[in-house]
């Protein structure tokens, strides 16, 4: 008895179950159908392969995919396309949501102006185009008055789409027309009427080649490099330069000319000029010229000696593995180690003793002077200063080694040799042994010196 009914409710529950799922299935249904009679369109962006703009004075601009799905304008000239925005046109225009039905079966376009404009959408496989028909806006919330051209509906459209109708040529039009791999660059050259130099790159460091021998600050470097490859173009002032077009924009003279030496022995020339209150530029890779943003012409006019790497020794603090001093009568190692504390594994820093022997030492003092050091910089550069004699480096008041250890990288060595200090103006002539120049610095980093071997002991400060 008890097996037979629970077969009965098994069978209830079964014929329950299909219930609910036939139910939700149709009430699946019933909401894609509704949601389908919302859309004015209903396709994803990616099956557009090509769409055209019908302006309100008659003008038509049609944009097509290449063969790599890049977008290209076709009409009224040929020119890259902004992927992006052209992207985004496609977006707006595929699974279009109606704000509202106004007449299921119009009668009379002309009461909603419609067509004053055309958006036209060509689908993959179809040879006909999806043609939409905007009119007038409406007053109340700019909705758009609009209709598909092969139905008699008309509908009212979302106001963010006049963004979208409103876009000019130039929106649409790829504007880092000279951009280039900022990673391919070897070596940069800038001729100016005032300025002249050239850098080269050697490893992750940039070296300045002419008209000096000195380290080049590679975040001034590079900063330069990647304001040459993101100029756009905010005019297209000739879409291809020719002789008459370069001499109108003084480009054969230009204020300024770039040269970039690029890998596998290519090279890349920019011409940059200011004229008429533009800024304009071209380069040896393009057939346009452009107007570009006035910042370029500053950032070009740099002297040398705000390119320069300022710091006498670029490195990071934390990747220091040992630091030494070496003062008259007196010298001092601390060395970096892993050691295991409480259960895990800490890195610590401890002073070498006699025979080898090392004893922990007074960690916030060492980084306190490794970060004065990491950022130390010139407030004068010396590059050709003769006789160490008259700065107090023939013989050092204080010689530095630091050693570091970067990630994944190899061990770097910092010798920096400090000369005699002016107290009175607060300064000190110091060299970094690699470098053929010194430094004059402020002469604040002295302070961290210890003045006896001591005072980098832990618990040094307790024990005064």
């Amino acid at each position: 008895m008890k097996f037979r009914t629970t077969l009965i409710l098994l069978a209830v529950f079964i014929l329950l179950l299909a219930v609910v799922i036939l139910m939700e299935h149709r009430s699946e249904k019933v909401k894609e159908k509704k949601e389908a009679a919302e859309k004015l369109t209903d396709f994803k962006a990616a099956e557009v392969e090509k769409l055209s703009l019908k302006k309100e004075d008659g003008s038509v601009i049609t944009l097509k995919r290449n063969e790599q799905g890049q977008w290209q304008i076709v009409e009224p000239l040929e020119a890259e396309a902004d992927d992006y925005e052209a992207s985004s046109l496609a977006e707006n225009f595929a699974s279009l949501r109606m704000n509202k039905v106004v007449e299921d079966r119009a009668t009379d376009l002309t009461v909603y102006e419609i067509p004053k404009k055309e958006v036209s959408l060509w689908l993959k496989g179809q040879v006909e185009p999806v043609v939409i028909q905007i009119g007038l806006e409406n007053p109340l919330d700019n909705t758009l008055y609009a209709r598909r051209a092969d139905r008699q509906q008309v509908v009212l459209l979302p106001a963010y789409l006049k963004y979208s109708l409103d876009k000019k040529l130039f929106d649409l039009r790829k504007k880092d027309v000279l951009k280039f791999e900022t990673a391919r660059v070897q070596s940069v050259e800038l001729k100016s009427r005032d300025i002249n130099w050239k850098a080269r790159k050697d490893g992750d460091t940039w070296q300045f080649i002419q008209p000096l021998t000195a380290l080049a600050s590679k975040y001034q470097v590079d900063n330069l490099l990647d304001s040459l490859s993101g100029l756009r173009a905010r005019e297209f002032l000739a879409e291809e330069k020719d002789q008459e077009k370069i001499k109108q924009y003084g480009l054969d003279r230009p204020e300024f000319t770039v040269v970039l030496g690029l890998q596998d022995s290519q090279e890349l020339i920019f011409s940059i000029n200011r004229k008429d209150g533009q800024v304009v530029a071209t380069s040896s890779l393009s057939r346009k010229i452009i107007e570009v943003d006035s910042q370029i012409a500053t950032d070009l006019s740099k002297k040398i000696d705000d390119l320069r790497e300022k710091k006498v020794a670029s490195f990071n603090s934390w990747e220091a593995v040992a630091v030494s001093l070496k003062k008259e009568g007196w010298q001092l190692a601390a060395v970096k180690e892993k050691a295991r504390e409480k259960g895990q594994e800490q890195e610590k820093w401890y002073l070498g003793g006699a025979e080898g022997s090392k004893e922990p030492a007074d960690e916030s003092k060492i980084e306190s002077l490794l970060r004065k050091l990491e950022y130390l910089e010139a407030t004068e550069f010396i590059d050709k200063p003769g006789d160490l004699k008259g700065y107090g480096l023939d013989r050092p008041s204080l010689e530095i080694l630091i050693r570091v250890k970067p990630a994944e990288k190899e061990e770097k060595e910092f010798q920096i040799l400090v000369g005699t200090e002016n107290t009175e103006k607060q300064q000190v002539v110091v060299k970094n042994r690699d470098l053929p120049y010194l430094f004059r610095v402020n002469s604040d980093f002295l302070k961290e010196i210890p003045t006896k071997p001591e005072d980098w002991q832990s618990g040094s400060a307790d024990k005064k």
